[in-house]
């Protein structure tokens, strides 16, 4: 049942999936590359940490055949959770997805203890009180640590993860190391990166990194991502963008 009130229209994520979008909740390249990356298996639980509008979980659906087993969206915004709804009522995904208003830093109440076994988060990018900030309420949270750190993120991934189980998420690269000491205070080692860049000649932009939880040490760096390629976008990303 929706409660609130707001003005939304929906985008086409494939021939037969869409989602609701708002000015407060939309959605960019970033959520593509980190739903791509995370790998989801049919078998998996999973867990979308800070999920807005839900595209990173909502991607994960446009081949039903590949779909994983369940997915808890988290949003601590009320407005960001009615807003999914919308789109899984839409879709047909009310059994699939589940919408979760909460803060991640106290989940007990929703999700069980170590039942996940992927962990997702496009988390606020700049560190509280770095930045221009925005006038809107839902763009602070977004883009700044106001209402979670990565050390809160990787915290609420730790509890929610199986033993071996992985969390993904996207961060700038100027906050690498605060990802990966966050990661590691938590349980979660380090074990595979890629960098995003623009082209091939250009510093990267964005990093997608992969933890797991009680593993090892040893860091795989793999070949960056490049957005453009010689005609337009590169084939990788058109693949991602599920063009080809």
């Amino acid at each position: 049942m929706i409660f609130l009130n707001f003005e939304y229209s929906f985008e086409m994520l494939s021939e037969k999936l869409k989602i609701c979008v708002t000015a407060d909740h939309k959605f960019g390249t970033d959520a593509f590359l980190l739903s791509d990356f995370a790998g989801i298996r049919r078998k998996d639980i999973a867990v979308d940490l800070g999920t807005g509008c839900g595209i990173v979980p909502l991607l994960w659906f446009r081949q039903a055949e590949n779909a994983p087993k369940m997915v808890y969206a988290v949003d601590i915004q009320p407005k960001a959770i009615e807003q999914l709804k919308i789109t899984l009522e839409k879709n047909g995904l009310d059994e699939a997805i589940i919408p979760v208003n909460a803060d991640l830093k106290d989940l007990s109440a929703h999700i069980q203890p170590h039942s996940a076994d992927v962990v997702t988060c496009n988390p606020p990018y700049k560190a509280n009180n770095s930045g221009i900030i925005s006038e809107l309420d839902s763009e602070k949270i977004a883009r700044h640590e106001i209402m979670c750190t990565i050390y809160d993120v990787c915290a609420a991934a730790a509890r929610v993860l199986k033993f071996g189980g992985k969390l993904c998420l996207c961060q700038r690269p100027e906050r690498l190391a605060d990802v990966m000491q966050a990661m590691r205070e938590n349980n979660i080692e380090p074990k595979y990166i890629r960098f995003v860049q623009q082209r091939p000649d250009t510093a990267p932009w964005l990093f997608l990194i992969e933890g797991k939880k009680g593993s090892k040490p040893y860091l795989k760096v793999d070949k960056p991502v490049i957005i453009e390629g010689e005609n337009g976008f590169s084939n990788e990303l058109m693949r991602i963008y599920g063009k080809v």
